[in-house]
Order: C-alpha cells, then sequence, then structure tokens
C-alpha cells in the first residue's frame, strides 16, 4: 500500500476517532494545557493549497479541529483558502519566514514578521505562529525569539518554544518519513533527543506505524506535524512528490554532513 495518500490519512482519522485520545489544535492546547490523552494535529502550508484544503475538509468530517500553518507567500497566502480553513473550524497560524526573508537581519525581520501578521489577521484571528525551515540558510527562522517576544504581537504560543516535549511525542513527516532520520536541518526540537522522542524516534517510520501506536495508547501526548502537499491520491502527483523528497533528503543530507565537519574544525 502506498504510504502518505489521503486515503491512509483518512485512516489515520479513524483510528484517532476509535480511540480514548482527544484531539486539539495548538490554540486551544496551550489555553488550556489538559492532562489525559490528547492529540495535537497541526500542518504547515507550505505550498499545494488545494491539498491543504482536501485535508482540512477530510478533518471536518471527523469533527477534528487542526492547526494551518500559512506562508505568506503568493501561491500560499490565498485570502478564500484561509477563510474556508478557518470556517471549517481548524486554526490559522502564521508560519513565518522573515529571518530569511531579512538576511539575518533581526531588526528588519521583526518589521516584516509584523506586516505580514497584520496581513493574516485579516482574514482570520491568529492567535500562533510556527517558524518555517530554509535548510539553505545559516540562520532559523526562530531565532528572531533569541532577543525578542513573540507575546508582544498578541501570539500566545510558538510549538518549538511553548509545547513541553518532554510529555508530548512529537512526531512529523519532514523529508516524507516519519522516521528520525539523519535528514532534519531545521525541523528539530530545542530539547536533547532522549526520553519519548529519543524512545520512538528510531521505531515509527510509516503512517501505519503511527496508527499503530494510536491504537495501542501508551503515549498520553503527541503532537503530529503533517504537511500536506506531500499527501495525495493521485497516481501522477503522488510519484513526482516521492522523487523530488527524495532528491531533496540527499541534500539534506549533505548539509547536515557539511556542517557537523565544519564544526568539528572549530
Amino acid at each position: 500500500m502506498r504510504d502518505f495518500t489521503l486515503s491512509i490519512y483518512r485512516d489515520l482519522l479513524e483510528a484517532i476517532y476509535e480511540s480514548s485520545y482527544s484531539t486539539t489544535n495548538v490554540c486551544e492546547y496551550l489555553k488550556h494545557t489538559s492532562e489525559g490523552k490528547w492529540i495535537i494535529l497541526r500542518h504547515d502550508v507550505d505550498r499545494a493549497v488545494d491539498r491543504n484544503l482536501a485535508m482540512a475538509r477530510l478533518e471536518h468530517e471527523f469533527g477534528i479541529s487542526s492547526t494551518y500553518y500559512f506562508r505568506h507567500v503568493e501561491d500560499v497566502f490565498i485570502p478564500d483558502a484561509i477563510r474556508e480553513v478557518s470556517e471549517l473550524g481548524h486554526e490559522v497560524g502564521f508560519h513565518y519566514e522573515v529571518m530569511d526573508k531579512a538576511k539575518g537581519d533581526k531588526e528588519k525581520a521583526l518589521e516584516i514578521f509584523e506586516s505580514e501578521l497584520s496581513e493574516l489577521r485579516k482574514y482570520a484571528d491568529v492567535t500562533t505562529a510556527c517558524m518555517h525551515g530554509n535548510p539553505l540558510a545559516s540562520w532559523s527562522n526562530r531565532d528572531l525569539w533569541r532577543d525578542n517576544d513573540f507575546r508582544d504581537f498578541g501570539i500566545i504560543g510558538e510549538p518549538y518554544f511553548s509545547l513541553d516535549y518532554s510529555k508530548i511525542l512529537y512526531l512529523t513527516d519532514t523529508g516524507r518519513t516519519w522516521a528520525d532520520r539523519n535528514i532534519r536541518v531545521k525541523d528539530v526540537l530545542e530539547t536533547p533527543s532522549h526520553g519519548l522522542n529519543g524512545r520512538y524516534g528510531k521505531t515509527i517510520k510509516s503512517t501505519n506505524d503511527v496508527i499503530d501506536l494510536i491504537r495501542r495508547e501508551e503515549v498520553d501526548q503527541i503532537c503530529i506535524l503533517a504537511h500536506p502537499n506531500r499527501w495525495c491520491d493521485g497516481i501522477a502527483g503522488w510519484t513526482k512528490e516521492l522523487v523530488m523528497q527524495n532528491i531533496k533528503n540527499v541534500g539534506k543530507a549533505g548539509i547536515i554532513k557539511y556542517r557537523k565537519i565544519k564544526g568539528q574544525d572549530k
């Protein structure tokens, strides 16, 4: 069976629906920070907005509210799409890449952040933001908050800073795989790779593995990041995504290896 199709994503939602987990988006989790069994669903709207809408509609069928982080780029920042995601009951968040746009200049990046956030808020209530990762940049977009506070902009949380991953298992399809392979350049946690994420990071490889984990219900809280542009049923689109991602993964592995060597040389 092909992985990363909307059909198998439906299977994932069915497993969640049939379990004793409650589902939530990032904003609601941060507001209520409940103990118990929770699955936090979030998505980065990087491209292919039509696939994001298909996933948002599917989740709506199950009564699930996820978070969709929209980039502020021409082929993603589409007002009608933003409104539809919000009207389906999902949280709309800001997928910022302002350090990239400002080429590492934090003062300029803050100005861009405020301006783009203001534009996004014309179409939805936005209270959380999440950085977009550019593997080629020497900085990270989250570096903006080393010397600044996102709460000054009415943002209550940023998943990479605000979620407690000592008790939340973080699963991401970065690289078009759930496995914690050596291809994650920017989508990495601040915390050391021990505990939950160290225990499961090497064993969860496919969506079926995620489904099995949910059915076992042995982890109380899970945050699942799925990039909807990677998920489609059509064989042509699915194959193109597979080939392109494999090429990207080779490049990202090379970047990580290069930076490790450079670090050893210092």
